[in-house]
């Protein structure tokens, strides 16, 4: 039975909503940054294969070539993760956010450059749009302090990682790979990628406390699994378009949050970088053939 309109809506902006608490989790978890990455995909994997095991239909399509695929697709997230992560500690919640966003847009350069795929005149208004707005975010950082500029250059190149996820991702998704078997086994790999880096980083590995470890299962059981896990859900039932939404909502609500639970402001420069941002991100993501 097809689920009514309004609950994969409603799964798409509360997955939109765990995602957007990641950023708080990482700023106040004990572990240092890389290690935060590694608990964040390893806390997830028990439910994730119990519930991939759990539903038979769920079983992961045969097909070749699947392995290079997702060595890819977990390498692409640990690297993700790691820049992602160490710009949340770096830069405001807001920049790091708004930044790692723009993974569509270097999406759609990627087939552009690679696949000779010739972009749609609104992505070309979208990307010089979204261009012009992180250079006011950047402004902004300039007036803070350096190592707000270096978390801004950390967010920028987690969104090309993320990118390199995405492609690979839809690779997989083109051969039949089921959802759960996507997030479950790419975790896994990313877990092994991040486990080594961590340990090679000086970062501290465990929590110190148990408000700590309580950090780090949110983290994993609400924004990694629960929040990809809904809009992953939500997407199969609504209109390709509408994944634009998570993909507005989530900084929007970041920022909220960050300002709520962290007291942290937003100057009047952010936010209408912030905004041009948003309205580039829109406009690209509606101009892409992908």
């Amino acid at each position: 039975m097809t689920p009514a309109p309004k609950l994969p809506f409603g799964a798409l902006l509360l997955g939109a909503t765990f995602i957007a608490l990641s950023p708080i989790f990482v700023r106040v978890s004990e572990a240092g940054p890389t290690a935060t990455a590694f608990w964040r995909v390893a806390l997830a994997l028990p439910p994730l294969w119990l519930l991939y095991l759990a539903k038979p239909q769920a079983r992961a399509a045969r097909y070749g070539g699947k392995w290079p695929l997702l060595l890819a697709a977990g390498f692409a997230f640990a690297g993700d993760l790691v820049f992602w992560h160490a710009a949340i500690r770096l830069t405001s919640v807001a920049n790091s956010t708004l930044l790692a966003n723009l993974a569509s847009v270097f999406v759609t350069l990627a087939a552009w450059i690679f696949l000779r795929e010739r972009p749609r005149a609104l992505f070309l208004a979208g990307l010089a749009a979204a261009l012009a707005g992180v250079a006011l975010l950047v402004h902004a950082s300039l007036g803070f302090s350096s190592t707000r500029l270096l978390g801004d250059a950390f967010g920028v190149v987690t969104a090309m990682f993320y990118a390199g996820y995405i492609l690979a991702v839809k690779g997989l998704r083109e051969r039949g790979e089921t959802t759960l078997h996507l997030m479950a086994a790419t975790s896994t790999i990313t877990a092994l990628f991040l486990f080594p880096v961590a340990l090679a980083s000086g970062d501290q590995l465990l929590p110190s406390s148990a408000f700590g470890w309580a950090m780090l299962i949110g983290l994993a059981l609400v924004s990694h699994a629960a929040g990809q896990g809904l809009i992953a859900y939500a997407l199969a039932h609504l209109p390709a378009a509408f994944s634009s939404v998570s993909l507005l909502f989530q900084p929007v609500m970041a920022a909220l949050f960050a300002w709520v639970l962290l007291a942290e402001p937003l100057t009047p420069v952010q936010m209408t970088g912030g905004l041009i941002v948003l309205g580039g991100i829109y406009l690209a993501r509606r101009g892409s053939r992908l």
